[in-house]
């Protein structure tokens, strides 16, 4: 037998992959080489078995698993207030949408009530946060192709935006700071001015990024015509989300499956029809620019709002702290729900939002205690990345960096 399969035998058991790699593999005509899993073009621990006929990629296995972390069975072993800090942890760049996902299933299992104000914080938040994961998502595709001060400009902007997720949770990622019926708590004072400043400069940012790639002929050849997806082939492996929508597919849940105030907000789905890797860097910039649309419209709205960020319903919300320190009550339920958490009827949600990757879901059931009986998320990185195969084939090694970054994964969303 080849060596290179011998050694591959011993890692993945040869008959397993017997129907993945062509007869060309096994005959030692084609050469199988691993990418990754410490590869920095992988964005992350992602393992590729690349079967090569020189330089031109015959097949492409993704093999995951590596950021593992069980997260689901954890979330299963605490209260549903407890579980939330897990949530964070999964799609690293974009934890308060994660937040957001999870909120709703549990406000939709116990069928508890967000304020109006909260409501509109949340979408604000989410939004930055989705700008931000599209900010990295641009300056490390960009790096890729050796375009480095692309990468360098939109760190810039993120850490904007990572300050203001501090000014509000405290931390510059895991925030934890929406909580099932509402927030933890209503935004700073400096929170308004920070984002409308925000808002002011970030268009000019943006054409910048525009001016240095979008008629960029050497992006262009890297980009163009490169990893084309079908409308049929995204509808039939499942892709959502940008990826989705440079494939013709007029898809997003904002707008079809409205959440959170989402529905009175004007905005564009943002659509091509190009289905290549550069048509998937222009949706994502028009994002950008529509989640800046959706954050202005949702800042003036914050006025006339009231003061309200979390529900009223103390069966499953605790006391407001100011009542702690005068009320013996207040602070014996304060200290049961944190301690004891609240229970939830019987009976299974599924609940999902529009992440920067696509359709996040969780599915939530409840058995009448205080912790869920069964935890799963529908990630959209896991789901995208079976087109990647389908993506690679013919195309060089060296294509096959930028497709990687074009379908924008993150593997603690892929691996759970």
């Amino acid at each position: 037998m080849d060596p290179l399969l011998q050694d591959l035998e011993s890692d993945i058991r040869l008959e397993h992959i017997k129907h993945l790699v062509s007869e060309r593999a096994l005959t030692g005509e084609t050469v199988l080489l691993n990418m990754g899993p410490q590869h920095p073009s992988t964005h992350g621990v992602l393992r590729l078995l690349l079967e090569l006929d020189g330089e031109i990629v015959v097949n492409c296995i993704p093999d995951i698993g590596f950021l593992h972390t069980g997260i689901e069975k954890n979330m299963e072993a605490k209260t549903y207030l407890q579980a939330e800090v897990m949530t964070d942890r999964l799609d690293y760049l974009n934890t308060v949408g994660n937040n957001l996902a999870y909120c709703l299933a549990v406000e939709k299992l116990i069928d508890l009530d967000v304020p109006p104000r909260a409501q509109a914080i949340r979408v604000i938040l989410t939004e930055l946060q989705r700008i931000a994961s599209h900010l990295v998502w641009l300056g490390t595709a960009s790096l890729d192709l050796a375009a480095m001060s692309v990468f360098l400009y939109t760190f810039r902007e993120r850490e904007v935006i990572l300050d203001i997720l501090e000014l509000c949770g405290g931390q510059r990622m895991m925030t934890t700071y929406l909580r099932p019926g509402g927030l933890w708590r209503d935004t700073p004072p400096d929170f308004e001015p920070l984002v409308r400043e925000f808002a002011r400069i970030f268009p000019r940012r943006i054409d910048q990024y525009e001016d240095l790639l979008t008629n960029n002929l050497l992006f262009w050849e890297r980009t163009k015509k490169l990893g084309i997806l079908t409308t049929e082939d995204a509808l039939a492996w499942g892709v959502t989300g940008p990826m989705a929508r440079a494939s013709g597919i007029h898809q997003d849940l904002r707008k079809t499956q409205p959440y959170s105030g989402y529905e009175q907000y004007d905005f564009e789905i943002a659509m091509h029809t190009d289905a290549d890797t550069y048509a998937r860097y222009l949706v994502r910039v028009k994002e950008m620019r529509e989640s800046l649309k959706i954050i202005n419209q949702a800042l003036d709205l914050l006025p006339k709002l009231g003061t309200e960020v979390r529900s009223s319903n103390r069966k499953y919300v605790p006391p407001p702290r100011a009542e702690i320190g005068v009320s013996m009550e207040a602070l014996i339920h304060h200290f049961k729900l944190w301690t004891e958490g609240f229970p939830a009827p019987k009976g299974s949600i599924y609940s999902a939002v529009e992440s920067p990757r696509g359709e996040l879901g969780v599915y939530l059931e409840g058995d009448g205690g205080p912790k869920p009986y069964r935890v799963h998320w529908r990630t959209p990185s896991f789901t995208n990345m079976q087109v990647l195969p389908l993506l690679a084939k013919g195309f060089l090694v060296a294509d096959l960096v930028a497709l990687i970054g074009t379908v924008d994964i993150v593997l603690g969303d892929c691996d759970r």
